[in-house]
């Protein structure tokens, strides 16, 4: 049966303004370029990394000038998927002030359109970035000189790669058919969704109200829709905002790995149980199909990308790009 097609650096100076999660969203959202694409996932092991480097070589096909940036924090990989050597100088380099710019990180592929910021690898400080760090990283990704930004974060839901994945113009979440897998996808979008809640500049009332909510619950992870219920009985005014919330979240899903025509439904079946257990709505992008022949030149390092003309996992990557390119026409995004 066949397929459907689918040291640390000194803190901010006394008096100086730091830019809040909710207001770099804002500014992120208004920024005519670059477009930023966040790959995340609850789960390791699920393939995010190819998909952000097979991504970024489907659009440097297309035409765009494109920069691929490693935010899997003290667990670099891109570059071995390009067959390069890991670069000398890092985003560690750059978080702790040893390099300013950090345009100056990108350094040239084997693709003359693509552009690496690699990660650095077994940094504990890079891999705890505290507040003005990130937000000093984030508004110098908004800087770079590209067509397209593919970020590809590291696994897990601490802040780093929650906040990354919402400041992008899009984050798409990838997950492969298994149960844990999937089970962590949710838990993932219940952190994203909590987190954006807490980083929103609400009035002074409403912080206080969301903050009791969640304490009331602290014994379990509170889905989106039990916070609003529990917010809106003690106001209808901060549950409608936090509606509004909800609504502007919309993450993007992809299933990779997908072996058998079964594998290939999970997406809209996530897509609704997103729906009626957290009143969120998720946009299904489609499937990447297992390659064998792709993993294996993997595990040998070759590079896979070169390896993927006239697959099926070829035809399927084309496919999410359309269908990328369609969300973000919709959206409006430049």
């Amino acid at each position: 049966m066949s397929l459907p097609e689918p040291s640390w650096p000194p803190g901010p100076a006394p008096g100086a303004k730091v830019l809040s999660l909710d207001a770099a969203q804002r500014a992120v959202a208004a920024a005519p370029a670059p477009r930023i694409l966040a790959i995340g996932g609850g789960k390791g092991g699920i393939g995010k990394s190819l998909v952000a480097t097979s991504l970024a070589v489907e659009y440097v096909r297309r035409g765009q000038r494109v920069v691929l940036v490693d935010c899997d924090l003290g667990g670099a990989n891109l570059h071995t998927l390009l067959g390069m050597a890991c670069p000398r100088e890092t985003l560690s380099d750059f978080i702790q002030r040893r390099v300013e710019q950090l345009a100056d990180l990108a350094v040239p592929t084997p693709l003359p359109q693509l552009r690496l910021i690699s990660s650095a690898r077994n940094s504990i400080q890079a891999a705890n970035l505290m507040h003005q760090q990130k937000m000093r990283l984030i508004r110098a990704v908004r800087r770079l000189d590209a067509d397209l930004v593919i970020i590809d974060l590291g696994a897990g839901t601490h802040y780093n790669v929650v906040d990354f994945f919402l400041l992008a113009h899009h984050g798409l979440l990838v997950v492969v058919p298994e149960p844990t897998s999937v089970e962590n996808a949710y838990r993932f979008l219940k952190a994203a969704f909590l987190r954006k809640v807490k980083a929103v500049d609400f009035a002074e009332g409403l912080k206080g109200l969301v903050r009791d909510a969640l304490k009331e619950r602290e014994h379990r992870a509170m889905s989106p829709v039990e916070l609003i219920e529990v917010v809106s009985a003690r106001s209808p005014g901060a549950g409608a905002a936090l509606r509004e919330q909800l609504a502007a979240f919309r993450p993007l899903l992809l299933v990779n790995q997908v072996r058998e025509p079964a594998d290939a439904m999970l997406g809209e079946g996530m897509c609704l149980a997103a729906r009626k257990l957290f009143g969120l709505e998720m946009t299904y992008l489609g499937h990447l199909r297992h390659s064998e022949h792709i993993w294996r030149t993997m595990r040998a390092t070759r590079r896979p990308f070169i390896e993927q003309r006239g697959t099926p996992f070829a035809s399927d990557l084309a496919a999410l790009a359309r269908r990328l390119d369609g969300v973000e026409a919709a959206a409006g995004v430049p």
